[in-house]
């Protein structure tokens, strides 16, 4: 037979607050991070846009909006900035004429690649500072924040 589940006040006020305090330390640790790129007048939905196309390749103008989870428009304005930077590259589908992708250039590859070594060197000094037990806790609870990330 299984227990009851506790319903407590106690319980839900002890589970808010882990929830509370994993956001607040995670939104932390997220604006730590974005305050290291290479440019620094990039935006982070400038940066987001340039980190999908280093990810997933070529998008259209389309894709990239849903995949932003912006409007069409929206995506239109970001995608020009970035163009005008030298950043990004429109290009003529090779199979359909009428459909236009868009890439990373050099420039573009360039500042993604510095930003996150910028990041990453940063986090690894951050994590050099801990003892061997914090860091392997912070190692396994990165799995699962990606498992609650994913939901």
């Amino acid at each position: 037979m299984t227990p009851p589940e506790d319903t407590s006040p106690k319980t839900a006020l002890t589970t808010l607050s882990d929830a509370a305090s994993l956001r607040m330390a995670t939104m932390r640790l997220a604006r730590r991070l974005r305050n290291h790129r290479a440019v620094a007048d990039l935006s982070d939905a400038h940066f987001s846009v340039l980190g999908a196309l280093h990810k997933h390749g070529p998008f259209t103008l389309g894709q990239l909006a849903t995949h932003e989870g912006v409007s069409a428009p929206s995506m239109n304005r970001t995608v020009n900035a970035l163009e005008e930077n030298g950043y990004i590259a429109r290009t003529a589908d090779d199979a359909d004429g009428r459909k236009v992708n868009i890439t990373l250039t050099d420039a573009g590859s360039s500042v993604v690649a510095d930003t996150i070594a910028k990041r990453d060197a940063w986090l690894e000094d951050a994590l050099a500072d801990l003892d061997d037990e914090e860091h392997d806790i912070l190692v396994q609870a990165a799995g699962i924040m990606r498992k609650v990330a994913d939901r």
